[in-house]
């Protein structure tokens, strides 16, 4: 028998953590609930530009709305399907990212709750959405987990990082590929990338006070926010963007819907 290199499988380990394309796959169930209930209420998350320009180019008609926002879904699976092929997935996916996100949702509160119980010996204020119907938060929910986890994670900290680190640290990092993440950070790339991280988990905790829906400032809730600003840029890391996305929306659930 001939000898030679043996092809590399596609990982489809619990611990894999899933390609740029795996990780859109994952998320287009919350995307499409979503963005096909989000119509019939009066709000849409602030971070949302897609809702509003489809009801425009849909001249307000909800039925049109719907059938381009099924349009996008269907474009957004069929390019998955052609371009995701080489990239490990299999339906059952859906599943562990689903338990993934509730257990690092359950991980997140306990955590944030201790850090802000230490500091201030209380606990955060409830989101204004707390007083609308479930079903308002549900799609809130989802919306939040959507499109704050594609702003806040893979815009403003994946890209800042990738752009900060290269101007001062003078190396690449990976944050979203398949491939091994650079593990040998200078001293000085680590407090860049931390030090941003820092900045985009503020960012995120002050974008909830801004705006029609916004809270009323309150140190105690800015800063368990900001915690969990900074875990949910951990899972983004470590497990890809689905496994933030799913997080973020069933932690939102859990406080808006089963409160």
């Amino acid at each position: 028998m001939a000898s030679g290199v043996r092809p590399a499988l596609p990982a489809d380990r619990l611990r894999d953590r899933p390609g740029a394309w795996i990780d859109l796959g994952l998320t287009l169930p919350i995307f499409l609930l979503y963005h096909l209930a989000v119509v019939f209420l009066g709000v849409q998350n602030a971070t949302d530009p897609v809702t509003g320009t489809l009801l425009r180019l849909s001249a307000g008609d909800r039925e049109k709305y719907l059938v381009a926002t099924v349009a996008i879904g269907v474009i957004f699976a069929g390019t998955f399907a052609l371009l995701g092929r080489g990239q490990a997935f299999r339906p059952r996916k859906f599943l562990q990212i689903a338990l993934e996100g509730v257990v690092y949702a359950v991980v997140m509160r306990v955590v944030a709750g201790v850090v802000v119980g230490k500091l201030f010996a209380g606990a955060a204020g409830a989101s204004p959405l707390a007083n609308e119907n479930r079903f308002v938060g549900f799609v809130m929910s989802l919306g939040a987990g959507f499109y704050e986890e594609l702003t806040f994670r893979v815009l403003l900290f994946g890209l800042g990082a990738k752009i900060l680190v290269s101007f001062f640290g003078h190396q690449r990092v990976v944050l979203t590929s398949t491939g091994p993440a650079t593990s040998n950070f200078s001293f000085r790339s680590i407090l860049v990338i931390l030090g941003w991280a820092l900045t985009c988990a503020v960012v995120f905790s002050g974008i909830h006070y801004v705006g029609e829906m916004s809270d009323r400032f309150e140190l105690v809730s800015f800063t368990f926010r900001a915690v969990l600003g900074l875990i949910l840029t951990l899972i983004y890391v470590a497990r890809g963007f689905a496994a933030a996305v799913w997080t973020h929306a069933l932690y939102d659930v859990w406080v808006l819907v089963f409160r």
